[in-house]
């Protein structure tokens, strides 16, 4: 009888071992992301993410235990050489990398760009029912493909841009809607639509690692897709009355939000974060505050709003947060699109 219960403990675990050892490792980046990852794998695998909660890719550097992590995953989903540039060299050589930026199918934004949106109700529609094609190995490596139209990876030069962007013969734009940034702006997950598209690649490539959970997959894909549209469609009606309303973000980072529902930025105080803005933004800034030009001046709760304290010091204007890495949002079912409403509420909330 001990003979027959060993060996059955012994099945046991053998089945245990098998079930872990093909269970589909997803490792995501920035939260953000696996807030989009997570609503897409549900049921058939889990996703984690590198960073933190509330940190900033902008300033991020890899530890080892997250060096494991990537080197043992199934499939790495990061945006892209435009925002984690501590994966470059990492991810070069790992053949799981997926990278969102040399994918065809995304609408990506060049900074300064004007989105070609009509705020209409939908941001997108799921492909979920283009299962027979979700899988072809065409999809995944569009490397080739990632500058069509213009807003693709061949701007991963453009990196290093920051050192010049507080720049004295720049700096006096900050306040006319002039861009400091050149190139590809990575923050698709600002914009629902570009979210969804995203959404669409991630399934294909969740398919074609994954094959026998595929079902699943697509039907993610259908749910994640009705329930952002749904959630657009809500915002439009929040913030529509608000287009005319001018701002100031802390950070060149929210074109995709703002392309989507036609608000009016009027600038930023810094094109990275992590840099300080140089003396003629700020002056540029506070004269516009003191003319009244804007409703709201936005920080972000990643960075030292001491600046943005000192700038709106004396004046009447509002002073809002707005965080684009979803600090206190939680993973799971409907997290992308709490994210989404929440920055909507934050943005209608100083702007009213």
């Amino acid at each position: 009888m001990q003979r027959i219960s060993s060996l059955f403990c012994a099945a046991a675990l053998a089945l245990s071992g098998s079930a872990m050892a093909d269970d589909f490792k997803v490792v995501t980046t920035i939260k953000p992301l696996n807030l989009i990852v997570s609503e897409l794998v549900q049921g058939a695998a889990k996703s984690d993410a590198i960073l933190p909660p509330g940190a900033s890719p902008h300033d991020y550097a890899l530890r080892p235990s997250d060096v494991k992590k990537l080197n043992d995953a199934d499939l790495v989903i990061w945006v892209g050489p435009q925002l984690e540039t501590f994966l470059t060299k990492l991810m070069a050589t790992n053949p799981n990398s997926f990278a969102l930026t040399k994918q065809a199918g995304i609408h990506f934004l060049n900074y300064g760009e004007k989105g070609s949106d009509d705020h209409s109700d939908h941001a997108g529609h799921g492909h979920a029912d283009h299962g027979d094609h979700a899988s072809h190995d065409g999809h995944d490596d569009h490397g080739d493909h990632a500058d069509h139209d213009g807003h693709h990876a061949g701007h991963e030069g453009h990196d290093d841009h920051g050192d010049h962007a507080d720049h004295d013969g720049h700096d006096e734009h900050a306040g006319h809607h002039h861009h400091h940034h050149s190139g590809l702006d990575p923050h698709f997950w600002m914009g629902p639509k570009q979210t969804i598209e995203a959404a669409n690649v991630i399934t294909e490539a969740l398919i074609k690692h994954d094959p026998l959970h595929k079902t699943v997959y697509l039907a993610n894909l259908s749910t994640f897709t009705s329930e952002v549209n749904q959630a657009v469609s809500e915002l439009n009606a929040e913030i529509k009355p608000l287009s005319n309303k001018g701002y100031f973000v802390f950070h060149d980072g929210y074109g995709y939000f703002e392309h989507q529902f036609g608000l009016n930025n009027l600038g930023h105080f810094t094109v990275e974060p992590d840099r300080k803005p140089g003396a003629k933004t700020l002056i540029a800034i506070r004269e516009s505050l003191k003319d009244k030009q804007a409703y709201c001046v936005f920080s972000e709760p990643q960075f030292s709003p001491a600046v943005v304290d000192s700038v709106t010091k004396g004046t009447e204007v509002n002073i809002g947060t707005l965080d684009p890495m979803a600090t206190n949002v939680q993973v799971g079912k409907g997290g992308y699109v709490r994210f989404i409403k929440e920055l909507g509420q934050s943005f209608t909330k100083c702007l009213k």
